[in-house]
C-alpha cells in the first residue's frame, strides 16, 4: 500500500492516528484462514471448526501477553474501541442512579465521550467533564477535586487523538483507586506508540481497536479486570454466550464468552494476533526514539511556517501534530496536500469539546507510525509551504 502512487506521485501515508497500515504478515494470516481453516467457532467437532477455534483462542492468549493481563477470561473481542467502551457503558449500568457522577475530560474522542453521557441521560446520573490546560494537557489537580464518593466511574484516553498528548494515566489511576473509583482507559491511540501494561497501570478496563494496532478494522479488544467482569450480566444476548437454558431460565458461560454473543470476526481477531506478533517483534525502543525524533522535527518545522499554530504543546507526546493556520481552513489544506499526495486528516477529529476549549472548528492533524521517514516529513512541510502560497494568492 506505501508503494501506491496518487495522482502519479508516490503516497506520503501521514494519517495513522486513523488506520495504520497492515503488514503483510497479518494479511497473509489473515487469507490462511480464508483458503485453508474457514469455519465457525467453539461449537463444531469438525477438523475446521476445531482449528479455528485454536487460532482464534490463540489470538485472545497473544493479546494477553502483549497487555500483560492475568487472563485470557480478562480479554474480551470486540468490534473497536467504540464497541468497548458501549458494551461497559450498558454492563455498569445497573450499577448507576441519580446519586453518581460519571467524569470524563476534555480531550476525550466522542467515542469515550457520548457512551457516559448517554449513561447519566439514561440513569440520572451527573456527567462531569474535567478541563484540560491551555497547553492541551489534563489539569490533573482539577481532575483529582473532582474526584469524589459519588463518582461511579472515571473514562480517560491514554492519548490524545488530536495532541497526541499522553496522559498520566497510573497516577490518575492510583488517585481514583483510593478513593474507589474504578477507572477506563481508552488505549486507541496509544498502543502502537507505547507500551501497555494493564497490571502495572491498574486500570479496571482498557480498550483498543486492531485498525490502529497494525491489524485488520471491525476488531477490537476489551480488557477487564475479573472482578468486574464476573459481577456484570451480558449486554448483547445469542448463541455462544449461553450455557444452558433450563425451565427458561438461562445460565451464561463466564467471561470472555459470556460478552461475546453471535458469531465473532473470526478472521479479525486472528489477524489482529498475527499484527501483534509482528509488533511484539519489533525492536520497540528504536520505533519510540524514531516516533518521537520525527514528532519533534514536524513540530520544529511547523513553527517556522508563518501564520501557522500548533494546538497544544504536551510535555510528553506521541506521534500526532495538530495545526491550524490564521486565514487557510483545515480543510483546504488537506485537499490541497491530497493533490500532491500527501494523506492528513482535517476537521473536529471526533473531539468536538476539545476544539470548543481552544475555540476553534478543526484542525489539521499529520500522525505517524513506525514507517514513516524524514524524507516525508520534509515533502509534507515543502507541500505546506506551496499551498500556502496559492491560497495566499503571492
Amino acid at each position: 500500500m506505501l508503494n501506491t502512487r496518487v495522482y502519479g506521485s508516490p503516497i506520503v501515508y501521514l494519517d495513522n492516528a486513523a488506520t495504520t497500515q497492515m503488514p503483510y504478515a497479518v494479511l497473509k494470516t489473515m487469507e490462511h484462514y480464508y483458503h485453508h481453516t474457514h469455519s465457525n467457532i467453539h461449537r463444531g467437532v469438525h477438523y475446521l471448526s476445531e482449528q479455528s477455534t485454536c487460532d482464534y483462542e490463540k489470538a485472545r492468549n497473544i493479546v494477553k501477553d502483549f497487555m500483560n493481563a492475568e487472563s485470557e477470561h480478562e480479554v474480551i473481542f470486540t468490534s473497536g474501541t467504540t464497541d468497548s467502551i458501549n458494551i461497559v457503558a450498558l454492563a455498569i449500568e445497573p450499577y448507576v442512579n441519580e446519586k453518581h457522577e460519571i467524569i470524563v475530560t476534555e480531550m476525550e474522542h466522542h467515542s469515550n465521550y457520548l457512551p457516559w453521557q448517554a449513561l447519566c441521560k439514561r440513569t440520572g446520573a451527573k456527567f462531569i467533564v474535567a478541563p484540560v490546560s491551555v497547553r492541551g494537557e489534563l489539569d490533573f489537580e482539577e481532575l483529582e477535586r473532582l474526584m469524589t464518593q459519588r463518582t461511579a466511574l472515571l473514562a480517560i484516553c491514554h492519548s490524545s487523538n488530536v495532541t497526541g498528548a499522553v496522559n498520566p494515566v497510573k497516577k490518575v489511576i492510583e488517585c481514583a483507586h483510593q478513593k474507589g473509583i474504578p477507572v477506563l482507559v481508552d488505549g486507541a491511540q496509544s498502543v502502537s506508540h507505547q507500551r501497555v501494561d494493564v497490571q502495572n497501570l491498574d486500570c479496571d478496563f482498557y480498550c483498543f481497536s486492531g485498525h490502529k494496532a497494525f491489524g485488520p478494522t471491525g476488531i477490537g479488544v476489551l480488557y477487564g479486570k475479573q472482578q468486574w467482569l464476573n459481577q456484570f450480566m451480558p449486554v448483547k444476548y445469542g448463541g455462544g454466550m449461553v450455557r444452558q437454558i433450563k425451565n427458561g431460565e438461562p445460565a451464561y458461560w463466564e467471561s470472555p464468552a459470556k460478552f461475546e454473543a453471535g458469531t465473532p470476526n473470526i478472521a479479525g481477531a486472528i489477524g489482529l494476533g498475527a499484527a501483534i506478533e509482528w509488533f511484539a517483534s519489533l525492536p520497540r525502543e528504536s520505533i519510540i526514539s524514531h516516533e518521537l525524533e520525527l514528532t519533534q522535527y514536524i513540530r520544529s518545522e511547523l513553527l517556522k511556517i508563518p501564520g501557522i499554530t500548533l494546538v497544544g504543546s504536551p510535555e510528553e507526546q506521541i506521534g500526532i501534530v495538530s495545526f491550524t493556520h490564521r486565514y487557510a481552513h483545515p480543510f483546504d489544506i488537506a485537499s490541497l496536500l491530497d493533490k500532491l499526495a500527501i494523506a492528513v486528516r482535517s476537521g473536529a477529529h471526533c473531539a468536538q469539546p476539545f476544539m470548543d476549549r481552544f475555540g476553534i472548528s478543526g484542525t489539521v492533524r499529520v500522525s505517524i507510525s513506525l514507517y514513516n521517514t524524514k524524507e516525508e516529513i520534509d515533502y509534507l512541510i515543502n507541500g505546506i509551504k506551496r499551498i500556502l502560497k496559492v491560497v495566499d494568492g503571492r
